[in-house]
């Protein structure tokens, strides 16, 4: 039986904290069952994995979402040829970015204070995702031919996606023959029950202020809450294998994967609050017909009644978990770590340190690409 997504559900508690902001700098939210609750974006935590890959992962498997894709190029245009004049390398990685549709716009000049203003090199209108071996291998095209060809670019830029491209995607407008399809989907995550948004009122004094010298030199609020979160996101395998190109190496994305969507935590005023935590649970179940998001667990809001909100969420979670089969086969496997004792009903016994767990993914996913 083949494992086409790799479902991860994580029960995580944060303390008072601002996690993810909104516009007015208040914590993200949501109405969700009639009652507001605490949110953090997916993008938030997209990017925290992204992160967290930095402590797991080679360089050359991550990426750069970036607009300076020109400055990148001439970079590593001087690493492979630095005899080769600024001026020339700027020419050539122009013409390479010219012909793939992503013609870079000129920016303002930088102020240098040794030297006064330097031009600034030209960026694109947007974020775009690249490869450090993609961003290598329109470097060396650039280098190679004062006449690039859109298909020669087309092509650098369709292989070698490395992780990071391959699971989570590239939207170019410009381009679509650019675009790549991410394998990964993430939810927003939500609290399982109703959160509130509370205040603090802090003030500061001078420390070189005269002694006789009342009150504070400096007054401000910052919003904050407090919740467990439920987390979720899909793998699809077929499409990971895909964009790498690889069985083997989309064995090794998923698992990154895993491994840095559970461990991660968006840094959103972090300094102030101190608010990094591990999950109290986390399940990773594989499925061959669809993905599922358990979050109809807690469309009613979970309440404390004195016995805090984990233990009530592990048991609506495993519920909803086993309801499934109500209307889908059962997975291929489900594989579940707590910290908490609290988050014990998840497990039913067969708990296994994270390590382990991830390991056991990689073991499962393995043995289904042998057998398919």
């Amino acid at each position: 039986m083949s494992v086409r997504f790799v479902d991860i559900h994580v029960l995580q508690s944060v303390p008072p904290s601002c996690v993810n902001r909104d516009d007015t700098g208040s914590p993200k939210s949501a109405i969700y069952g009639g009652v507001r609750r605490a949110r953090v974006s997916s993008q938030a935590w997209k990017r925290a994995a992204r992160a967290e890959f930095e402590n797991h992962l080679d360089r050359s498997d991550l990426g750069v979402r970036t607009k300076r894709v020109l400055e990148l190029i001439v970079n590593d245009m001087a690493e492979l040829a630095p005899d080769m004049p600024l001026e020339q390398r700027l020419e050539r990685a122009n013409k390479v970015l010219e012909v793939g549709k992503l013609k870079p716009k000129p920016v303002k000049a930088k102020k240098n204070a040794a030297e006064g203003e330097e031009p600034g090199i030209a960026e694109t209108d947007y974020l775009i995702f690249f490869s450090r071996a993609q961003i290598r291998s329109l470097a060396e095209i650039a280098l190679n031919s004062d006449k690039p060809t859109a298909k020669e670019v087309l092509a650098a830029a369709s292989s070698e996606h490395g992780v990071e491209v391959s699971l989570f995607g590239r939207m170019v407008a410009d381009n679509k023959l650019l675009s790549v399809d991410a394998s990964v989907q993430v939810a927003h995550a939500l609290s399982t029950h109703g959160a509130e948004i509370e205040s603090d009122y802090f003030t500061a004094v001078d420390d070189e202020r005269d002694a006789d010298d009342q009150g504070a030199d400096m007054i401000g609020v910052i919003d904050f809450t407090s919740a467990t979160l439920y987390r979720y996101a899909t793998i699809n395998m077929d499409l990971l294998a895909e964009n790498l190109g690889d069985e083997g190496a989309a064995i090794r994305a998923a698992q990154a994967f895993v491994r840095a969507y559970a461990l991660s935590m968006p840094t959103g005023k972090q300094n102030t609050f101190a608010n990094r935590t591990l999950p109290e649970a986390v399940v990773v179940v594989l499925r061959d017909d669809q993905p599922v998001n358990a979050v109809g667990a807690f469309e009613a809001p979970v309440l404390a009644k004195g016995q805090g909100l984990v233990a009530e969420s592990a048991r609506r979670l495993a519920e909803r978990l086993a309801s499934v089969q109500s209307f889908l086969d059962a997975p291929i496997a489900t594989f579940v770590t707590t910290s908490s004792g609290a988050a014990d009903v998840l497990a039913a016994g067969s708990g296994v340190p994270f390590t382990s767990l991830v390991e056991a993914v990689g073991e499962s996913l393995a043995a289904s690409f042998v057998t398919t």
